[in-house]
């Protein structure tokens, strides 16, 4: 079973598309297809249903969960030795809904260690427990659970959520807002899926409502700038309206015990953890989220 045809077959069963994942590898399809077929083959099972679009099946998804194990454990001895052999820190790779809230601790973390290098990845609440297990990524940051197995987690911030008005706004100025006074307000948000639009949409739903929402945002840092212009309201952490990009608007608390996020940063539980992994989680995990500065230890 060659190391090539399982990264194939992880490109096609994240694509569910012969052609696309052929574009993304840059192989001919009809080469890509024998690769899958033979696969197939020497495991005596089909790993996708053929019938119509291309779909993993159930084989092909516990196939897949090991694979991306199995070959993150191999890109992580990589790393590992190449640490060794080099005496060096290396790379910290680190993945967020929205690195808004991470600008300090990332700057923090680049003046302390100007020769590590640090990539960022956007990636969705629901791909990280995958991710992190396959040892794509080092470190997750989400403001929704994450619910899958052999993570280890430490929240980071426990961040109240009120609503974001233009200046002008009959609720700018009033000391809290319950949801009910909200419902037929037109609202700025992010995509489905985000932690923000999750909120609205459960915030709602306990009361039997559904959010109008008449402008959907797939940068979620730009929710408080269109909320600004006038396009509608919003949800926004205090974290976001109290920073010192903040634009001009009023915040408004919302009466709701669960109007609220739990900023968490998740790692692979047992995982071989970088120097540079290991370095950027103490800086994030022991940042003051209050003063904006790394914690005294002394």
């Amino acid at each position: 079973m060659e190391l090539n045809s399982l990264r194939q077959f992880l490109v096609v069963a994240r694509l569910e598309h012969l052609s696309g994942a052929a574009e993304e590898l840059r192989v001919a399809q009809p080469s890509l297809s024998r690769t899958i077929a033979r696969l197939e083959s020497e495991l005596g099972t089909p790993l996708f249903d053929r019938s119509g679009r291309l779909r993993l099946n159930e084989a092909g998804k516990l196939f897949r969960d090991y694979v991306e194990r199995s070959l993150g454990e191999l890109d992580a001895g990589r790393r590992a030795l190449a640490e060794a052999v080099s005496e060096g820190v290396g790379t910290v790779r680190l993945a967020s809904e929205t690195f808004l809230t991470l600008t300090g601790p990332l700057a923090a973390f680049k003046r302390a260690h100007p020769t590590i290098e640090v990539e960022l990845r956007w990636m969705a609440a629901e791909d990280m427990g995958r991710h992190l297990r396959a040892q794509d990524v080092d470190l997750c940051v989400a403001s929704q659970p994450i619910s899958a197995e052999g993570l280890e987690a430490v929240e980071l911030l426990d961040d109240v959520v009120g609503v974001g008005t233009p200046p002008e706004h009959p609720l700018a100025g009033r000391a809290s807002v319950s949801i009910e006074e909200l419902v037929d307000q037109p609202f700025v948000s992010a995509r489905k899926g985000h932690w923000q639009r999750r909120l609205l949409e459960r915030l709602f739903a306990a009361r039997g409502h559904t959010p109008r929402i008449v402008c959907e945002v797939d940068e979620p840092s730009a929710i408080a700038a269109l909320i600004s212009a006038g396009l509608g309201i919003g949800l926004v952490p205090a974290f976001a309206w109290t920073s010192a990009t903040r634009v001009p608007g009023a915040w408004v608390p919302v009466d709701s015990p669960d109007c609220r996020r739990a900023v968490t940063l998740y790692w692979g539980a047992g995982s071989h953890l970088s120097t540079a992994a290991r370095l950027m989680r103490t800086m994030i995990a022991d940042w003051d989220w209050v003063t904006g500065e790394p914690q005294d230890k002394r």
